[in-house]
């Protein structure tokens, strides 16, 4: 079944070889297209709110407050409705909070005493 299925760049290259009714596996003087693997774009990526969203998974609050205080990076306007992140920034921002969190950096918040609620007070245990 796998073998039958042959995709678009597969039957070009089909196509091109010359057409002898020999079996053999022998290969022919024909340059195949390398692909070359790039890690860069030629270009900066931005991003809007809605993708920052999927990517970050804060608030739109805590984001501004974030870039306020200088903690994350800022969004600029394309034009006067449109603003955006740099897609690189956001990914080094998550890279260095990873690194943050994963050497304890980053302090937890602490938990909240439950015991100071004025709604639905904690019942005191009674002593057994």
């Amino acid at each position: 079944m796998m073998e039958q299925i042959m995709y678009k760049a597969d039957r070009s290259l089909v196509a091109a070889r010359p057409n002898d009714d020999s079996d053999t596996n022998e290969p022919h003087d024909m340059q195949l297209p390398r692909l070359v693997a790039t890690n860069t774009l030629p270009f900066r990526r931005t991003i809007r709110r809605t993708e920052l969203r999927q990517i970050v998974p804060l608030a739109d609050t805590t984001i501004y407050d974030m870039e306020r205080r200088g903690e994350f990076p800022r969004r600029f306007n394309l034009t006067a409705r449109c603003v955006v992140w740099d897609l690189t920034e956001v990914e080094a921002w998550l890279d260095a909070r990873r690194q943050a969190s994963d050497s304890a950096q980053l302090k937890r918040a602490p938990s909240p005493d439950v015991r100071q609620r004025k709604h639905r007070p904690v019942k005191a245990k009674p002593l057994s």
